[in-house]
């Protein structure tokens, strides 16, 4: 039975497809069986997978869904038992969506950028994810290595009781580079700081589903 992340956050811009999207290619990379449900309206990660369907070897396999509605706890039970690792990217808002993929998950993967609109946005992402008794760990993403106001998020982070992915995303070119041509990073760039970076975020993931 498969291993589902939602990877929500209630503000738009926070790069919840390019998180689902890498994280995704970055687990199928180690020989997962890796699935992606898109159920957000603005449908990136059905733009980014017709793209990757033209990159024949270069991308890793991996499936890929739509889905919406009442449609959606159906889709991800299917998905659940056919593969390892389920991964959800939500729409931008508490929709009903958002609530049923907050709710089928084992864990809420909850990116923001070190930013005070970024966290404030958060409220409403862990209010759902509390009402529904899930798992959240928060990620930087386009991050600094350093700096007062990375600091100040994840500070207050702390002071709310949310854990935080050791690895921070940095703001990297690459990953909007590999993004349009439908590749993750570690496709494109496997030797990169980015690649590195989404591979440790994968890893605790991965140490993630030993503890569910």
């Amino acid at each position: 039975m498969a291993f589902v992340v939602a990877v929500a956050q209630q503000k738009g811009g926070a790069g919840k497809s390019t998180v689902a999207a890498n994280l995704a290619a970055a687990l199928a990379g180690e020989g997962y069986r890796v699935a992606l449900l898109d159920i957000d309206p603005q449908a990136s990660l059905a733009r980014w997978h017709g793209e990757r369907l033209k990159q024949g070897g270069k991308a890793r396999p991996l499936s890929f869904e739509a889905s919406a509605g009442w449609r959606v706890p159906a889709t991800l039970d299917r998905l659940r038992g056919a593969h390892d690792v389920v991964i959800l990217d939500t729409p931008p808002h508490a929709e009903t969506e958002a609530k049923v993929a907050i709710r089928g998950a084992d864990l809420v993967l909850m990116p923001l950028q070190p930013s005070p609109a970024d966290l404030w946005a958060s409220e409403a992402t862990l209010k759902l994810a509390k009402e529904e008794r899930r798992r959240v760990a928060a990620v930087l993403n386009r991050a600094p290595a350093q700096g007062k106001m990375k600091a100040g998020i994840l500070a207050a982070l702390d002071r709310q009781g949310v854990p935080v992915l050791d690895q921070a995303i940095g703001n990297r070119v690459q990953f909007a580079n590999a993004f349009l041509d439908g590749l993750a990073v570690t496709e494109a760039a496997p030797k990169s700081p980015a690649a590195a970076e989404m591979r440790a975020v994968a890893a605790e993931i991965l140490a993630m589903t030993k503890k569910a």
